[in-house]
C-alpha cells in the first residue's frame, strides 16, 4: 500500500488555496449548464486533498479553474492569500509556475511533434529561464527517467513513462500546488502504485500540495489526508480521510463507499451494498431542493424543496438534512 500523501509532521499547516463560492456555467443549446455550483474549499500547504465523485460531477472543471485554465463565472480563488480570480494574463503569468496540473491522459497532453526534453523545458522558457537544460535533466532523473529520454518523442514511451514525463513537466517550475487530474486512471494497475509512490516521494522532497482528483476511492483512501465528495457540481461532504471513510455522513458518500471492493471475501459478501436508483440528473436541469434526492434512499419531503448547506456533522461537514450520525 502506498504511503498517504500528507503534510510533514511537525511543521505549521497554513491555507495555501481558498475557494469561496466558486461557480462555472456553460451555455449549450439546452440552456445554461452549471457545471460547478458554489464550491468552498481550502487546501493547506503540503497536504493532499482528494476530490471524488461520479463522472460529470464537476471535479475536473474545478481542478482546471484552480490553475486558471478555465475562468470562474463567479466566486473567488485565493492563492497564498492573493485573489487570483480575475488576474489578467500578464499578471497571472508569474504565478503559473507555482500552480501546475498533471493531466489524466499522458499521451494527449504531450505534443507528439516535440521531444520530451523540449516539452519539459517549455514552461521554464515561458517563465524566462534562459538555459533550462540542467533543470530538465534534474527533473527527468527525479521522476525515474534518464537524460537519454530527453531526445525521444512521446510515442516512444510506455504509458507509465509518458505520465512520468507529464509529472516532470508539471514540477519543473517548482510549483507549490499541483492539481493531479485522474493521474493514474489511464494506467495499468501495476504502474498505478509506482506513480502514486513517485508523487508521494516528490511531495516530501519538494514540499508540494496536491489536489488529487479521482473516481477510484481505494486510491484516494491510500494517498489523501482529507477528502471532498462532489455531486452535481457541489461539495456534499468533506473531512479527514479516516472520518469520511470510516463513518460517512452523507448518503451519497455511503453509497460510493459501498461499491469499493474489499480485500476480505467474507467481509465483501456480508457487507451492505447500496445501489442508487437511476442516473445522475443533468446539470442543465438540476432537481429542486437537494440535487441527490431523486436517487437517495433517505429522501423526505423537505429534501425535495430545500437545498441543504454544508454544516458540521460529527467531525466533518456534510450537506444533508438527514445525515448519518455514528
Amino acid at each position: 500500500m502506498p504511503p498517504a500523501l500528507r503534510p510533514r509532521g511537525g511543521r505549521p499547516v497554513t491555507a495555501l488555496l481558498e475557494l469561496d463560492g466558486l461557480t462555472r456555467t456553460f451555455r449549450t443549446r439546452r440552456g445554461t449548464v452549471r457545471a460547478v455550483d458554489g464550491v468552498d474549499l481550502t487546501v493547506r500547504a503540503g497536504e493532499t486533498l482528494g476530490l471524488v465523485g461520479e463522472s460529470g460531477c464537476g471535479k475536473s472543471t474545478t481542478g482546471r479553474m484552480l490553475v486558471r485554465l478555465l475562468d470562474a463565472t463567479s466566486g473567488r480563488i485565493a492563492f497564498g492569500g492573493r485573489d487570483i480570480t480575475r488576474l489578467p494574463p500578464r499578471r497571472m503569468r508569474p504565478l503559473r509556475g507555482q500552480l501546475q496540473i498533471i493531466f489524466q491522459d499522458p499521451f494527449s497532453s504531450l505534443n507528439p511533434r516535440r521531444t520530451i526534453g523540449s516539452i519539459i523545458a517549455e514552461p521554464l522558457r515561458v517563465q524566462g529561464v534562459r538555459d533550462p537544460g540542467p533543470r530538465v535533466r534534474e527533473m527527468l532523473e527525479r521522476v525515474g527517467l534518464g537524460a537519454e529520454h530527453a531526445d525521444r518523442y512521446p510515442h516512444e514511451f510506455s504509458g507509465g513513462q509518458a505520465q512520468r514525463a507529464g509529472i516532470a513537466r508539471a514540477l519543473v517550475t517548482r510549483p507549490r500546488l499541483v492539481v493531479a487530474d485522474e493521474p493514474v486512471s489511464a494506467l495499468d494497475v501495476s504502474i498505478q502504485a509506482q506513480i502514486v509512490n513517485l508523487l508521494a516521494e516528490l511531495q516530501r522532497d519538494l514540499d508540494l500540495a496536491y489536489v488529487f482528483i479521482a473516481h477510484d476511492l481505494a486510491v484516494v483512501r491510500n494517498v489523501c489526508a482529507r477528502v471532498a465528495v462532489m455531486y452535481l457540481g457541489r461539495i456534499v461532504e468533506i473531512g479527514d480521510r479516516d472520518t469520511v471513510y470510516g463513518a460517512p455522513a452523507h448518503p451519497y458518500t455511503k453509497a460510493l463507499l459501498s461499491a469499493v471492493p474489499l480485500p476480505d471475501p467474507v467481509a465483501e459478501r456480508e457487507r451492505e451494498r447500496i445501489v442508487l436508483r437511476g442516473d445522475p440528473p443533468s446539470p442543465a436541469e438540476p432537481p429542486a431542493g437537494c440535487a441527490f434526492h431523486p436517487r437517495c434512499f433517505k429522501a423526505q419531503d423537505r429534501c425535495r424543496v430545500e437545498r441543504p448547506v454544508l454544516a458540521e456533522v460529527a467531525g466533518r461537514q456534510a450537506a444533508c438534512h438527514f445525515p448519518e450520525v455514528h
